[in-house]
């Protein structure tokens, strides 16, 4: 019985063990998801003032373009000179939409003017049209 007795012990000692160990662990597990959910908020805010700086900073640059885009310092003015180069190009770019649009709606235009005068040849039979509804 005394065997019995010693294996109960050692089997009650080692579970006690496995729980301690268990509660440490679940302890430490705790504490590291703390820390590593403060550290995730932290790096959210920081990523959330470096968009509002890199807002701000154009905000001021768009102020400082349309203040100075005529006379910049020194420093700015091949910056300033860039903007206006492509604010230039942009519209030529428009304008070159623009062009394109209307030779298309032209093209349409010039196409249905040279459709058939045949009637019998271009229309679409009413048996068809019902079809095609």
């Amino acid at each position: 019985m005394a065997l019995y007795e010693d294996i109960k012990k050692k089997a009650k000692d080692t579970f006690e063990t496995i729980a301690d160990i268990s509660v440490e662990t679940y302890k430490i597990a705790e504490e590291r998801t703390k820390i590593l959910a403060k550290r995730a908020r932290l790096n959210a805010e920081i990523t959330r003032e470096k968009a509002l700086i890199r807002r701000l900073k154009g905000e001021i640059g768009g102020k400082y373009y349309e203040m100075h885009k005529n006379d910049p310092e020194d420093d700015l003015k091949k910056a300033c000179d860039d903007i206006t180069d492509s604010i230039a190009r942009i519209g030529a770019h428009k304008r070159e939409i623009d062009e394109l649009k209307n030779s298309v709606t032209s093209y349409d235009a010039e196409t249905e003017a040279e459709s058939c005068d045949n009637a019998e040849c271009c229309e679409t039979p009413p048996d068809e049209e019902k079809k095609e509804q």
